[in-house]
């Protein structure tokens, strides 16, 4: 590996912008937080810092620089970090190869890759005139079709299986991941809309019909070792990007939804493929933002969806407001027929969940009934309890109380007590994790690696001592740190990374000891007080070593020796290298 080439890129990227691009972060001081990546997170616990260019997590201590990032996040190697930044701020990477990774399911990729070029090829033919009319009638122009990579299957029962099989393709794997159904096509004279893994790869279909032939509107790819919807969000690879700059994410249904939007220049959207919404879909979501804006259908099966997804997104602490479509409309029949200026209209006027919540709530409750009214009022108190604003909290009971000619303190003294459960469920949450117990020398000598990796004289101070480490992971790490200043003259954290990467015990120790919160401006006193602590550490195991060896000696001269050895490092003689 070339640390050179390496160590020049990384000092032409910052960490903010890469990090930036896949996960919304917010400026707090000199550092950056955000939601991270690598666990299940509620609240922004992931620093990015521009001075040291590296990351933290306070909660699951991922750490380090821009190429680890990259490698955890995007599961890739170094090379391929490497090149992808290489050519992002264009140093020349020719240099670094990458071999292909083949996989068990490389040929799954190579058959649905095969397949979307042959729907496309077929779409742009004589025999795909009739789809483009019917694309065209439906305002998916020749710039949508090439964008979203929209094809045409033919009215034959097995054309694409005989090719498959021409290329190699066994009917056992075509039937496997659904291309092909007791080895036949699974699709006949439909448009075809290719469906994306997160990194963009196609891993199945959704073809719809466009002649009225009594037939279902749609027939999708079944799940595969390849392809579980729960797992993924249609345009995602696209939207990342999008979200970023715009700074929220929309969340639609349907891949149709999606593409409608993109002509009107909506593209920070993602489409559940239906109205659940899965953990894993929750998570990604919470990648692209922290802002969500929810824009199900209209009808009455969308609302209800828009009401558990929105409670789910409420309970990750995301911001969530909702488009509000008319019944029984959907983002695509709205666009089409309303068009574009009226669509951004709703946008710009998306409601805050909670308010959309009660006015859902409200339509339903004859406020003739005292019994009614009350359940009513107790309920929007409920919801009112999931506010973490006190200004709205206000607001809201203030609104209650004059709309229901209700005292406010009655009103305010009802929601404290539905209060309550939420403030003892936060101070559960926040209950420290139980770390394993170390030693008071394992802690000094985590100290020290800490600011030799901080300040170049704690390593000049290190080499002086004449230290027993007090575990592997100490001496392991401490070892390349004095080698790499050594080498190279300073120590660089995000360039040091680079050097250690390969090593994964040592990055492992390293995240642990840079996650650690220890203060920046300690003195240099209370430094050379840790480095007494391990010597103390160092001097006990010696003593221990050669109390050992004088008990296994038999020659009454050499005991006489080892026993001089322990008796001036019990007083701390300077000449054995030992001080007090």
């Amino acid at each position: 590996m070339n640390n050179e080439l390496a160590n020049e890129i990384r000092s032409k990227v910052d960490i903010v912008d890469i990090v930036g691009e896949r996960i919304p972060l917010v400026a707090r001081g000199k550092n950056f937080f955000g939601v991270c990546p690598f666990h299940d997170d509620s609240n922004p616990s992931l620093c990015v810092s521009r001075e040291k260019q590296i990351y933290t997590c306070f909660s699951c201590h991922a750490t380090g620089n821009v190429y680890t990032f990259l490698m955890n996040y995007e599961h890739i190697d170094f090379k391929e970090a490497l090149r992808y930044l290489g050519e992002k701020v264009g140093v020349d990477v020719s240099s670094v190869k990458i071999s292909n990774k083949n996989t068990k399911f490389t040929p799954f990729y190579e058959a649905y890759l095969f397949s979307l070029k042959y729907f496309q090829n077929n779409l742009q033919a004589k025999v795909g005139a009739d789809a483009r009319s019917y694309l065209m009638s439906r305002k998916i122009d020749d710039e949508v079709i090439k964008e979203f990579e929209i094809g045409l299957s033919l009215d034959k029962r097995d054309d694409l299986t005989k090719l498959l099989v021409s290329k190699k393709y066994d009917l056992s794997t075509l039937n496997k991941i659904g291309l092909s159904s007791d080895d036949h096509d699974v699709y006949n004279d439909r448009i075809m809309f290719p469906l994306y893994d997160l990194s963009g790869k196609v891993v199945g279909f959704s073809g719809r019909i466009y002649r009225d032939k009594g037939q279902n509107k749609y027939v999708n790819t079944k799940e595969s070792p390849i392809f579980k919807k729960g797992q993924l969000l249609y345009h995602y690879h696209i939207a990342r990007e999008e979200c970023r700059k715009n700074k929220a994410v929309i969340v639609m249904e349907g891949f149709m939804d999606v593409i409608r939007a993109s002509t009107i220049g909506v593209r920070n959207t993602v489409a559940l493929m239906g109205t659940a919404l899965t953990h894993e879909q929750l998570q990604l979501i919470k990648r692209l933002s922290t802002n969500v804006i929810m824009c199900l259908d209209g009808d009455d099966p969308g609302v209800h969806a828009t009401l558990s997804i929105g409670d789910m997104f409420l309970e990750e602490g995301l911001e969530v407001k909702v488009l509000v479509l008319p019944n029984p409309d959907d983002p695509d029949s709205y666009i089409l027929r309303e068009g574009k200026d009226k669509f951004l209209n709703l946008l710009d006027s998306a409601v805050n969940f909670n308010d959309f919540k009660l006015r859902k709530l409200k339509e339903k409750v004859d406020f003739r009934s005292e019994e009614e009214t009350a359940l009513y009022i107790n309920q929007v108190l409920k919801e009112t309890a999931k506010v973490n604003d006190p200004i709205r909290v206000e607001l809201a009971l203030k609104k209650l109380a004059k709309e229901f000619d209700l005292s406010y303190n009655t009103l305010e003294m009802r929601f404290r007590e539905l209060d309550k459960p939420k403030t003892r469920e936060k101070k559960e949450m926040i209950v420290p994790k139980k770390n394993k117990k170390k030693t008071k020398y394992e802690k000094a000598m985590e100290q020290i690696l800490y600011f030799m990796l901080n300040h170049d004289w704690v390593i000049s101070q290190f080499e002086k001592e004449n230290i027993i480490y007090p575990n592997e992971e100490s001496r392991l790490l401490a070892s390349e740190v004095v080698y790499y200043y050594t080498k190279y003259g300073n120590i660089n954290i995000p360039d040091f990374y680079t050097y250690v990467q390969d090593k994964e015990e040592v990055v492992n120790f390293l995240n642990e000891i840079l996650a650690s919160n220890y203060q920046e401006d300690t003195t240099m006193d209370e430094l050379l007080e840790y480095f007494g602590v391990i010597r103390e550490y160092s001097r006990t195991q010696e003593i221990k070593r050669l109390t050992k060896n004088l008990s296994l000696e038999v020659d009454p001269v050499e005991q006489a020796k080892i026993a001089e050895k322990i008796r001036k490092l019990r007083i701390g003689d300077n000449k054995n290298g030992w001080r007090n």
